[in-house]
């Protein structure tokens, strides 16, 4: 599995000058994740704040909300069947740390357990799991759950 990651955080510190988020925790994590999956693909991961991610789900989706993690696929479902096993990008994750530290903080468990769990939630919609029915929610729930205890990732 190849993962590539982009940041595109700034922030201004106390004089205005602006300079990128520093995410290499979260890519770290990420990796870490990503090393217990036997894949043979590529995806892109890419650090955002609440306005862009809010940007991105208004856009894109129609919802006008701030949201964790937005996914998009470069195949639908049916052409994944069909892919060769060789490398291949699979799309984009864009994860927003802003909402993942609060919901860490939420949820009672770590900011690199929220990180990882997002990352993977994007990675299984990327493959074509989905959770709009109670069926297909308990099949990618359960396949979450499985990547993120391989990862020493459970819930605290």
């Amino acid at each position: 599995m190849k993962v590539y990651f982009t940041n595109k955080i700034i922030l201004k510190d106390e004089s205005g000058k602006k300079h990128k988020r520093d995410c290499k925790e979260y890519r770290d994590i990420i990796k870490s994740v990503f090393k217990t999956i036997d894949d043979n693909h590529e995806m892109n991961i890419i650090f955002v704040d609440k306005d862009t991610i809010h940007q991105i789900n208004r856009d894109y989706r129609g919802i006008d909300r701030v949201t964790d993690v937005i996914s998009f696929a470069l195949h639908d479902n049916d052409e994944m069947m069909d892919l060769p096993e060789e490398e291949i990008e699979l799309g984009d994750i864009f994860i927003c740390v802003d909402r993942a530290i609060e919901q860490a903080s939420e949820y009672g468990h770590s900011v690199a357990r929220e990180v990882g769990f997002l990352a993977v939630h994007g990675y299984l919609h990327l493959k074509g799991y989905d959770h709009m029915t109670p069926e297909d929610e308990k099949v990618m729930f359960a396949k979450q759950d499985e990547i993120l205890n391989n990862a020493n990732l459970k819930r605290e």
